[in-house]
């Protein structure tokens, strides 16, 4: 075992090599879908983005539109035809142009460039207006003025940020001195600032546009005391400027807004303010221009809708929302709602044309991110072809349930190798997923189940609770109880997937990053039952990442100190006996890396498996210093899985795995 056909699960220089979709752009009259497909570079350096045309009619592969080194990304189609998107600067990886694809033929060509760039396009359906971001300096008065600021620090090779508020970072880059604001322009126009002002309130933001192009809904950050602030709606008038407020809910954070054809309404996600004793609750609502009257679309939604997308008539909405492993397609309308899709998929960039055709992105655990087409009555998914076939897997995937001590259901994706059986009984990893609020249930390059299940694993892919998908109650039962229900639940499910035949219980280990990482650490100071432990960007002293993060903002809404104490993983380090591989990347700005450092000092000197007089340990500690949360860059992610893969075939699996001649 395993005993599948060779594919690019078993060479990881494959794998990182395959291509990855991302973005979908529909034509606003459904006739074309055009996509993004990211490679490595000529250098194998970077993942670097290029648009692709889907072929409706299912005859050919889809055609490459798209050549610059740089890349392309963000494709957004104008009512006209036209396809605008993003292109990189090949000397200024930072900077991204707005280019225009003409419908009719020809050459891109450069419709918006500034030296700090734009991110974010947003088209109109009947009009060729758009709207896309830019950051902004403060004293930067004019672009002029902005542009020979962007300059000055550029050449000068000063990189030094003055604060007067919160936040100052995010995830993995610095907040400031430049803040983004909107900029609307159409064909043949120059593109213009429309929200002076805006200091910091488009940081993350989300807005859509109007179908006729004057105005646009978005979201606007209200400064507040540290842990106050929140996030409104405004409506922009797109020629004046003008803003006006339009739902102010000092009990909730509003997002992802989305304008009715005929501009009468927008709906949007409200996400409840958490404390440390209540959880979030998210909620689709509509808010209508001429009276200001907002509701909730449908009352008895017991998931959490994301991505809204008005049907064309305006009688409906489509969102996705997390549902028992999966992330299908509901409509909303009449104030209830019902299940459009009905496969094992999740469901992303969801759009709608003038036409009725429902076109997304869809993905598993069986298949990577792929266009489709969605039938809007019946829900039938029609693959879109692409350039090749799906990827051959080395194993099956199952559906797995038990029930917890509480009575409640938990349930997971197991997936096991080709060949296992009660006679050739498969090794078991536990992979806990991040978040806390998420789900596995979806396609991931970067944590993904088979490159393990190509190694001779079976993967555990568990829903614990704090997982969404499962009702607002098993949110609520792991809310500010890290170390209780999601732990205990991890242990039941690992304890029923351990029953089965296939499966190995005398050699096992345990997986996570962010969250999950935070898990793994837990589970070293609670339990020895496993052979190795593998934590990635981790949480260890809770109260050192609460004002380190770059969101202690919210931190502080989710625990309490004393929550942090009862629930911190450093307070048992003492009882950890089993061998970790700590991993973590310097740029990590939402688990910081003191997390990482303090946890391997502590694991050499006060964990039950110390360090010996000669200071070597079975711990190791994998290092990126130009890596963030994530692992991004293709030559990286290789050595972050043969690192894995060589520490748990030492602990799991007995055997020498040699570790990449790279490392040195």
């Amino acid at each position: 075992m395993p005993d599948h056909a060779g594919g690019m699960f078993d060479d990881l220089a494959r794998y990182v090599a395959a291509p990855r979709v991302s973005d979908l752009a529909v034509a606003k009259d459904s006739s074309r879908v055009v996509v993004t497909i990211s490679e490595p570079d000529a250098d194998g350096a970077k993942y670097v983005g290029a648009l692709w045309e889907v072929d409706l009619s299912g005859s050919s592969d889809a055609r490459r539109l798209t050549w610059s080194t740089s890349g392309e990304s963000g494709p957004a189609f104008g009512a006209s035809g036209d396809l605008l998107f993003l292109r990189r600067s090949p000397k200024d990886d930072d900077s991204a142009a707005i280019w225009s694809l003409p419908a009719s033929g020809g050459e891109a060509a450069v419709v918006a460039g500034r030296p700090a760039g734009f991110s974010g396009i947003r088209t109109s359906a009947r009009s060729e207006q758009f709207i896309a971001t830019s950051s902004v300096h403060p004293s930067g008065s004019t672009d002029d003025e902005d542009d020979r600021l962007h300059a000055l620090r550029k050449d000068g090779k000063v990189g030094a940020i003055l604060h007067s508020g919160y936040p100052v970072r995010y995830w993995d880059h610095d907040l400031g001195p430049a803040t983004p604001h909107l900029y609307a322009g159409a064909a043949g126009t120059a593109v213009r600032r429309v929200t002076p002002g805006a200091a910091s309130a488009l940081q993350e933001a989300s807005y859509d546009i109007s179908a006729d192009g004057s105005f646009s809904v978005s979201t606007w950050t209200v400064p507040g005391a540290l842990a106050m602030s929140r996030t409104v709606l405004v409506r922009i008038d797109l020629q004046s400027g003008e803003r006006t407020v339009l739902v102010d809910d000092v009990d909730a954070d509003l997002g992802s807004p989305a304008i009715s054809p005929d501009g009468s309404s927008v709906v949007f996600v409200r996400e409840t303010v958490t404390t440390p004793e209540q959880a979030p609750r998210k909620t689709l609502q509509q808010l209508v221009f001429a009276d200001g009257s907002v509701a909730e679309s449908a009352p008895d939604f017991h998931l959490w809708p994301v991505d809204p997308v008005w049907l064309p008539d305006g009688s409906g909405v489509l969102v996705v929302a997390d549902e028992n492993g999966r992330a299908p397609i509901f409509v909303v309308r009449d104030r209830s709602w019902t299940r459009l899709t009905d496969t094992d998929s999740a469901y992303t960039h969801v759009q709608v044309g003038s036409d009725g055709s429902i076109f997304a992105l869809e993905a598993s655990y069986l298949q990577p991110p792929h266009p489709v087409r969605v039938d809007p009555v019946s829900g039938a998914v029609q693959q879109l072809r692409l350039t090749g076939p799906l990827p051959e897997l080395p194993g099956t995937l199952t559906d797995i349930e038990t029930t917890a001590a509480d009575g409640h259901r938990v349930r997971a994706w197991l997936a096991v190798p080709h060949g296992a059986s009660e006679a050739d009984r498969a090794p078991l990893l536990l992979w806990v997923h991040g978040g806390p609020l998420g789900s596995w249930n979806t396609w991931s390059w970067r944590w993904n189940p088979w490159l393990m299940v190509a190694q001779g694993y079976a993967v555990l892919l568990p829903d614990p609770a704090l997982s969404t998908g499962y009702g607002q109650d098993f949110v609520q039962r792991g809310w500010g109880r890290w170390g209780a229900e999601p732990f205990t639940d991890l242990m039941s499910i690992t304890d029923a997937a351990a029953e089965r035949p296939e499966i190995d219980a005398a050699r096992t280990a345990v997986m996570g990053g962010s969250f999950g990482g935070y898990m793994a650490n837990w589970i070293a100071g609670h339990t020895d039952r496993f052979e190795a432990i593998v934590t990635h960007a981790s949480l260890w002293a809770l109260d050192q990442f609460g004002p380190t993060t770059d969101v202690a903002c919210y931190w502080g809404r989710e625990m309490t100190p004393e929550m942090a104490v009862e629930n911190s993983p450093h307070l048992y380090v003492a009882d950890i006996t089993t061998p970790m591989l700590v991993i973590h990347g310097d740029k990590d700005y939402r688990v910081p890396i003191g997390e990482g450092l303090r946890l391997w000092y502590e694991l050499l000197s006060e964990s039950g498996l110390p360090a010996d007089d000669e200071g070597k340990t079975d711990h190791r500690l994998l290092y990126f210093p130009s890596e963030n949360h994530w692992i991004l860059t293709p030559q990286h992610a290789k050595i972050w899985y043969e690192v894995v893969f060589a520490f748990l075939a030492e602990h799991v699996l007995g055997e020498t795995v040699a570790l990449p001649e790279i490392l040195g």
